[in-house]
């Protein structure tokens, strides 16, 4: 299937990165049927796209990173490796950190040592001036535009003036139909593992439904389903948005996956 605005990486998404009410953090967790799958059916296809969506402005970080919507660790794991400054992994899920915790502690203690995994909303970890970069991937499209507005402060306090912020954009429109997406079945045993993507419109939200399932040669042996939401905006609409939160255009970016901004200095 060949890819277009809609199908471009949506493929997994941020827990409530911008808090609506004080909830447990520990206990709340959108993703207790997709990080089962995430890593086996879609994750080598996103670290390939991660090193090409940031790996440059990783790797011209001089003070730390912030992954704004860690997931399990792709950018985090990337920006480790790429850099020699502090991360900063913000991930509220708890299905998610699970395997984030688990590649972290295969590695050596000096690189281990780096990195801090915030188990909270962006606002709930309170960081403040810690990162020249940070990295939104697959997070800003399933937070209601209402929320964005929230989400933008908490970025700015986090990074230094002068920092950069990079994050995939949302669709730009909502899809005219079903959008379908099929993963190549994976094989783990004497089990395949496979998934599909189902995006259709709904009202003004894009409503994405993954169904999963595990099977033998001879039958079905599991099936589930997720479903999330997301909110279309144009690169106009996020610009003019972050504008507000003193953030300006970065020059000389011409991918279209990606809006990169600058924090103003004083």
């Amino acid at each position: 299937m060949k890819e277009d605005e809609h199908t471009v990486v949506l493929e997994r998404f941020p827990a409530r990165l911008v808090d609506a009410a004080p909830v447990p953090s520990t206990e709340d967790d959108d993703y207790t049927v997709s990080a089962e799958f995430y890593d086996l059916l879609q994750a080598r296809q996103d670290e390939q796209r991660v090193r090409r969506l940031y790996g440059r402005d990783v790797a011209d970080a001089r003070l730390g990173v912030l992954d704004i919507g860690a997931g399990t660790g792709r950018v985090t794991l990337m920006s480790l490796a790429e850099s020699g400054v502090r991360v900063h992994a913000v991930e509220p899920a708890r299905a998610m950190r699970a395997p984030l915790m688990t590649r972290l502690a295969m590695l050596p203690a000096e690189l281990r040592g780096r990195v801090t995994v915030h188990p909270s909303t962006l606002r709930q970890a309170g960081l403040r001036s810690v990162a020249d970069v940070a990295v939104c991937h697959n997070t800003v499209a399933a937070v209601p535009p209402a929320a964005r507005s929230e989400l933008w402060p908490s970025v700015a306090r986090a990074l230094v003036p002068g920092g950069s912020l990079i994050l995939q954009l949302p669709p730009s429109r909502l899809p005219s139909r079903d959008v379908v997406k099929v993963y190549p079945e994976q094989r783990v045993g004497g089990h395949l593992y496979g998934g599909r993507l189902v995006m259709s419109a709904e009202g003004n939200r894009i409503r994405t439904r993954f169904d999963y399932w595990v099977r033998d040669p001879r039958r079905v042996l599991r099936e589930h389903t997720e479903t999330f939401w997301m909110w279309p905006a144009t690169r106009a609409r996020m610009a003019a948005d972050l504008a507000r939160h003193g953030f300006v255009p970065l020059p000389g970016r011409r991918d279209p996956a990606v809006l990169a901004v600058a924090l103003r200095s004083p």
